[in-house]
């Protein structure tokens, strides 16, 4: 999957609500993580392939500061991330001990890394913000990563917030939270969630109007034709 500018733009016009429920259609219900929130809301959408990291439960001979410094280290797995991809890492909902802080973000923003997710949190909070690295999370600890956890490999499929993710899916992220997007559905769901948005702006037009909702959201046959007739006037 290649994130060509024309899917880029695409994806600028939908929601994660939208694409959760086109994927839904599609009959993928476990594509929304549970947990990962904007540290800093407002600041807009990203959208990139995931690169994965895991964690596991923190075993004292492994989980060590040592570690920090070993050849499989998130310090690694940050200097193989390539640039705009979505940090997308596994900590298995994990949130007393943070897996980055302020300094691996500032490195991840300098490598022009879209974003981090997690299902776990971050530690140095108000530093990771001035980084101004766009970062999910579940929570912000002050403990490093090794008080609770143990890193053990990148670029493996993960579960993150209840959601499998595989290398090069594609993550998209917004104030809503983060949703991941098969890789092989890209283009078919982002069609489709144009289209969605779309319809969905014209029905809240027709509800603002008055229309009452049986029959227009979900539309029926009558709704369908007023529908694509709109549709064909605007082009």
């Amino acid at each position: 999957m290649s994130l060509t500018p024309e899917l880029r733009d695409a994806l600028a016009q939908v929601s994660t609500a939208t694409l959760t429920t086109v994927l839904l259609k599609k009959g993928l219900r476990r594509t929304f993580m549970r947990g990962p929130k904007p540290l800093s809301p407002g600041k807009g959408k990203i959208m990139g392939e995931a690169f994965t990291l895991r964690f596991v439960p923190a075993r004292e001979d492994l989980a060590t500061t040592d570690s920090w410094a070993s050849p499989r280290s998130t310090r690694a797995a940050v200097e193989d991330m390539p640039e705009g991809c979505i940090c997308v890492a596994d900590a298995m909902g994990i949130t007393e001990a943070g897996i980055f802080g302020d300094i691996l973000c500032a490195r991840m923003q300098v490598k022009k890394v879209a974003g981090l997710v997690t299902d776990g949190a971050v530690r140095d909070g108000n530093g990771v913000k001035a980084t101004n690295l766009p970062v999910w999370c579940a929570a912000v600890a002050a403990p490093p990563s090794v008080y609770g956890l143990t890193f053990v490999n990148w670029q493996e499929p993960i579960g993150c917030g209840g959601v499998a993710v595989f290398p090069g899916d594609l993550i998209v992220a917004d104030d809503d939270g983060a949703v991941c997007i098969p890789k092989a559905l890209v283009e078919a769901v982002v069609k489709d969630a144009v289209e969605q948005e779309l319809f969905e702006a014209w029905a809240a037009d027709e509800v603002m109007k008055g229309a009452k909702l049986p029959g227009l959201y979900p539309p029926n046959e009558e709704n369908k034709a007023r529908y694509a007739a709109f549709r064909a006037g605007k082009k």
